[in-house]
């Protein structure tokens, strides 16, 4: 796309005067590009775009959080975890919060680094948060598939790892959303098609959208358009890396090492089918995943009706007061991916 090509699609959102829109996001990386490259700071005042459930860390319940804790306090267990779950809010304390408690806590950059560490320490039992939505899921597959063909005794996984077309259904469902930017990264892996189903069932306009300035604004082009018209349909604008059927293997992967059942999602409850669970001989690595659908919201904390698009992070109470990234309330607050987090940033409010 050259520069002409940005300019008159810049132009079109700008200038573009229908019917108010509100239109949802649903990747926490379209979250924090649509803000980086500025496009999101194009659309009128009548178009609004929201921030949905596509935060992994966002969208865990506490209870996921809780079972984490109680395995750090736990003698001879060890938690290792992406780095941006440590701050997020169990119903008690937090993962940094166990480790300030003598808790065993540590990080790691990648999954496959896990594994470098349980090896290195046979005597510790390590429990792996497996977080994350299809993007993830594939490498987790591999994760699990290491462990049991390498022997490893010391390692079980505990996890949160959602598919996103339920949650989207969910979103439908309420009637708020006149379309949606689908999540490319995950498209990669499910396919484009993925999102037909949901498309035709609720006659909404469902693009598949990159991350870069020029992507972002054919995705949303393409999105105000058909949504103006009432037109309901799946296109992708991110042909270069998302095909109709996605990544044949590792989809063949997650298959066979998960099976769908249902999980909890802050925000919009527990869903059919919407989790991904070990299964067959995997489930033997399982650390107790299953069951977690308890969530306890802090007080005042507003992150599940920012997931479901009835609020802007801005207009909650704690907003930049109580809540901000150096002492998160809500998970929202707390990811590089998290809406709150994202328009802190961008605010200005950064003490």
């Amino acid at each position: 796309m050259d520069a002409v090509e940005r300019r008159e699609l810049a132009a079109f959102l700008h200038s573009y005067r229908g019917r108010p829109l509100r239109l949802m996001e649903v990747c926490g990386t379209h979250t924090s590009a649509l803000r980086r490259t500025g496009v999101r700071q194009l659309l009128p005042e009548n178009v609004a775009m929201l921030s949905g459930p596509g935060c992994p860390v966002c969208v865990t319940p506490t209870a996921y959080i809780d079972r984490l804790v109680r395995y750090a306090l736990t003698p001879g267990c060890r938690v290792l975890s992406f780095g941006d779950m440590l701050a997020v809010p169990g119903s008690e304390m937090s993962l940094a919060g166990a480790r300030a408690r003598g808790g065993s806590v540590g990080f790691f950059y990648a999954p496959e680094q896990a594994l470098e560490i349980a090896g290195r320490e046979p005597g510790t039992r390590f429990i792996l948060a497996a977080v994350g939505f299809e993007t993830t899921a594939p490498v987790w597959a591999a994760v699990a598939e290491e462990v049991l063909s390498s022997g490893l005794r010391n390692v079980k996984l505990l996890t949160a790892l959602k598919t996103m077309p339920a949650a989207m259904d969910s979103l439908c469902a309420s009637g708020r959303i006149d379309g949606f930017l689908c999540p490319g990264h995950v498209a990669v892996v499910t396919g484009s098609e993925a999102f037909r189903p949901l498309a035709e069932k609720w006659r909404r306009p469902m693009v598949v959208g990159g991350f870069t300035g020029g992507l972002l604004l054919a995705a949303l082009c393409r999105l105000v358009r058909e949504a103006s018209a009432g037109n309901g349909g799946l296109w992708n604008e991110y042909p270069q890396f998302v095909r109709p059927e996605g990544n044949p293997r590792a989809k063949e992967a997650v298959a066979r090492a998960f099976e769908p059942g249902p999980a909890c999602w802050r925000g919009l409850g527990t869903l059919a089918d919407s989790g991904l669970y070990l299964r067959g001989a995997y489930a033997a690595l399982d650390a107790g995943s299953r069951g977690l659908d308890d969530d306890r919201a802090p007080e005042g904390c507003r992150c599940g009706n920012v997931l479901r698009g009835e609020l802007e992070p801005r207009r909650c109470p704690l907003f930049g007061g109580a809540c901000a990234p150096e002492h998160p309330v809500g998970a929202c607050m707390v990811s590089q991916e998290g809406a709150c987090r994202i328009a802190y940033l961008e605010s200005g409010d950064c003490r």
